[in-house]
Order: structure tokens, then C-alpha cells, then sequence
């Protein structure tokens, strides 16, 4: 039954879901009415069953005296006739004596079996209940009537039994009469609901219209200034979905211009090394040396726009990640950077302390990798380079202490923009890209700041917050 709903209209759930119940509440009402009609006109008829019994009380007489008296009766059936509503009813009686004994009527009327009510609805020694007759229903109605005379007096039973042809024939006209009445009253029902909601509908399909109606690359935000209240959410939520797509596309094609702008260069130059090296312009081992420096840095190139790219996704799917600790992946990180720090003779100083973050250790390492290998190359050789990782309240803070140059206004305002480089010589100008995406993605900070030495730049702190996991 559910799956059949779930295919439906809404014009279709609403009037189902207030049809049905109209409809049943309607149905437990009709036979709710029927019986009652029933006892209505029961209660009325019995009155005339009741007249007609004390008709036959009329006629009765005693003859004889003492317990020699006995009950005598001359009754016509037609005393009954002006009882009889129409022909579709018929009157049947029977008179039983002081004795039991029979003495007018149908002999084969059924006996009374039953008793007298305690309080009846009628002043008089009547009792009324349902039985058959000849295989028909009636209605029967038992009057104990005292008969006195000159000569004696005695209690005669008057049966008088009714068909029910009438009873049920009025019953039922009015159960019709009230079953049209229904039907108009749901037919009213299903045109209000269909009109209201067709009405109350009319924007939906608008907006699908409008939306259906747009370019598939049309992902500006919804305009619906009259739509109903209850649209609103809906309205927000789809603008929204709207803008976070509008984001991803213009990241990826951002991704692609930059990647084919970027990767030109190198892919020219090799070009040209390869030509060189065929027509002998170079030395085969010279012009393979410069080869292989030119792929490596194309090389380089690409896994930082992969790690670029896929830093701005998982910013903007805003998934579960698993708990790493911070530390461990900063010593894991310093110690693969173990060589170019050798090779720079550099007074290297590292300090941690456990960091649990809620991060892949993916983004983890490829930040502190980038922030790591940037100070490294800023630093002069047997300069100084420290890493101090610290626990603050519900903080992680990383500072990477270089002994570098450190940054002009200039530089300060360009270095976190894809490609922006601060040394012409130097990098590719996307690591500090790649680590503002993944700080930003793990709900972090991240700032570069001169470390001064009086009025002196004795080097850059480049620092990151982000929150511990839990």
C-alpha cells in the first residue's frame, strides 16, 4: 500500500487521504442511521400494533361464572383493517383464554415465550419483540388485557403480529435518501480538494516549469518572490545546491585553465630539449640531465594541481574523516625531508606533542610536507629552521620558524593565489594554495607573518590552527 502511494500525485494522496476516511466515517455513520431509523420506526409502529391489540380488548367478553367462566370472542378481521397502513403489511392475531385456551385468531400465530418489561414504554401489560411467521418476519406485540363481565372476569393474552415490509421498505428509503445526500456531500468534498489543490499546486509546476526551461548551464539562483511560505525552505535549499554547483564548476574550470596554462611551459621546453638533443645541439648526457629536471618539475607540477583539486573537493563535500595524529605525521613528514635538510646544513629543531585531528593523513602530510619544504628552500644555507607543534585548549597549532628572507606587503597579499610565486627561481606557486584549501577543508587557520629581530626580518612563522578531533 505504501509503494502505491508513493507513485501518486500529491492532488491524488490529498483527496485519497481525505476521501477515505470522509468515506468511512460516512459509512459507520449510514448504518449507524439505518438502525436507528429502524428503532424509530419500530417505536412508531408499535403504537398501532398496541391500538390494535386493545381493538381485540374490546370485542372480548366472559360467559359463565366462577371457573366456569371462559373467554368468548367474536373478531372479524376486518377490526384489524383500519390498522393496516398499505397492502404491503398484513395483520395477524391470536386470543388465548384465562386458561391458555385458544379462542380467536390464527392458531398457528407463534406462543409468547417471554415476559413482561419492566418498565415499558406504554401504560399498559404489553411486551413487543421480533419472530416469524409463515416464513416471514414480524413484528409481535403480546397484550394481557382484563376481561370482566356480569359473570366473571379473567386476564386474556391479545398477540397481534405485524409483516415488516413497511417497516424495512420506509427504513430503507430513508437510508437512500441519506446515501445521496452522502455521495453529494463527497462529491463536494473531491471538486474542493481538486480545485484547491490544483490551485494551491500551480507554483510548483511553475517553478519545475522554470527550472526545466533553463540552460544546462544556467545555475544562477531561483527567483520566486510569490511563492507560498511553505516553498521557502525548498527555495533555499535548491539555491543553495545551486551555488555549491556553480563553485565546483567554476573550480574545475579554473582546474583546467590553469593546469593547460601551466603545464604548456614545461611541456614546450621539454619539446625543445628533445629536438636539441636529437640534432645534436647538446650533449646526449647533458640534454638527458635537463630532461629529466624538466620532468620532474612538470611531475611536481601536476601531483600539486592533483592535490589542489582534490583538497577543494573534499572541502566542499565536507565528509566524515577518520583521526590522525598530528605528531606523528610531522615527524614522519620532517624525517622524509631529512635530506635536503642535511643538504642545506640547517640548525633544524623539531618539538610535538600528541595532536589527534580529524583528517585524512593525506591532507595532513601534504600541508605539513608543503609548509616544510617552503621553509626549507627560503632558508640560507646553516640557517636556522624550527617546528614547534603545541596543544591549546581545544587547538592544535603548528609554527614552522624559518630563517629566510620573509615577505613584502606585495608577496603577503599574492602567496596563498594559485601559481603566485615570491622568488621568480623558486616553486611552482601553488603549495601555499594547496595548504590554505586544506586548512580551510579541516575548519583551520592558517597565517604567514615576519619574525622581527628589532627593525631586522630575522624569518617567517608560518602558523596553523586546527581543531582537535572530538
Amino acid at each position: 500500500m505504501t509503494q502505491r502511494l508513493a507513485g501518486l500525485s500529491m492532488r491524488s494522496r490529498l483527496l485519497w487521504g481525505i476521501l477515505l476516511p470522509v468515506g468511512l466515517l460516512i459509512a459507520i455513520n449510514t448504518v449507524s442511521l439505518y438502525r436507528e431509523t429502524l428503532r424509530a420506526v419500530d417505536t412508531a409502529y408499535d403504537r398501532t400494533l398496541l391500538a390494535s391489540a386493545k381493538s381485540i380488548g374490546e370485542l372480548l367478553g366472559v360467559d359463565g361464572s366462577g371457573e366456569q367462566a371462559r373467554l368468548v370472542a367474536a373478531v372479524p378481521y376486518a377490526a384489524l383493517e383500519a390498522f393496516e397502513t398499505d397492502s404491503r403489511s398484513r395483520l395477524y392475531f391470536k386470543v388465548l383464554g384465562f386458561k391458555g385456551e385458544m379462542v380467536s385468531g390464527y392458531d398457528d400465530l407463534p406462543a409468547w415465550q417471554g415476559k413482561l418489561p419492566d418498565q415499558g414504554a406504554y401504560p399498559a401489560l404489553v411486551d413487543f419483540y421480533d419472530d416469524s411467521f409463515r416464513g416471514e418476519p414480524v413484528r409481535m406485540a403480546v397484550l394481557l388485557q382484563p376481561v370482566a363481565g356480569q359473570t366473571g372476569m379473567g386476564l386474556a393474552t391479545i398477540q397481534v403480529a405485524e409483516t415488516l415490509a413497511l417497516r424495512r421498505g420506509l427504513a430503507r428509503q430513508v437510508l437512500l435518501h441519506t446515501l445521496w445526500r452522502q455521495a453529494a456531500l463527497l462529491a463536494v468534498i473531491a471538486i474542493v480538494v481538486w480545485a484547491v489543490v490544483q490551485r494551491a499546486t500551480r507554483p510548483v509546476r511553475e517553478l519545475s516549469a522554470a527550472l526545466q526551461a533553463r540552460d544546462a548551464d544556467d545555475l544562477s539562483p531561483l527567483q520566486a518572490p510569490d511563492m507560498p511560505a511553505e516553498l521557502a525552505p525548498l527555495i533555499v535549499a535548491t539555491n543553495d545546491a545551486l551555488a555549491r554547483q556553480a563553485r565546483l564548476l567554476e573550480h574545475q574550470k579554473r582546474f583546467v585553465r590553469d593546469a593547460s596554462h601551466q603545464l604548456r611551459t614545461p611541456l614546450a621546453v621539454l619539446k625543445v630539449q628533445v629536438q636539441s638533443a636529437r640534432q645534436g645541439d647538446v650533449e646526449p648526457l647533458q640534454a638527458l640531465a635537463e630532461i629529466d629536471m624538466t620532468v620532474a618539475r612538470a611531475t611536481e607540477l601536476a601531483n600539486q594541481m592533483l592535490a589542489l583539486a582534490r583538497a577543494e573537493q573534499m572541502r566542499q563535500q565536507g565528509e566524515a574523516m577518520p583521526t590522525q595524529d598530528w605528531a606523528d605525521v610531522t615527524r614522519a613528514v620532517a624525517l622524509d625531508l631529512a635530506p635536503l635538510i642535511a643538504k642545506q646544513g640547517l640548525d633544524f629543531d623539531i618539538h610535538t606533542l600528541p595532536a589527534p585531528i580529524a583528517s585524512h593523513e593525506w591532507a595532513l602530510r601534504e600541508l605539513t610536507r608543503n609548509l616544510l619544504h617552503n621553509a626549507i628552500q627560503h632558508t640560507p644555507a646553516g640557517g636556522r629552521l624550527g617546528i614547534e607543534l603545541s596543544v591549546q585548549a581545544r587547538t592544535a597549532r603548528l609554527v614552522i620558524a624559518d630563517g629566510g628572507p620573509g615577505l613584502t606587503p606585495e608577496q603577503q597579499q599574492r602567496l596563498f593565489l594559485p601559481f603566485a610565486v615570491g622568488h621568480a627561481s623558486k616553486g611552482s606557486g601553488l603549495g601555499l594554495a594547496i595548504c590554505q584549501a586544506l586548512v580551510h577543508s579541516l575548519g583551520g587557520q592558517l597565517a604567514l607573518s615576519n619574525r622581527m629581530d628589532g627593525s631586522r626580518v630575522a624569518g617567517l612563522d608560518a602558523r596553523v590552527e586546527l581543531p582537535l578531533a572530538g
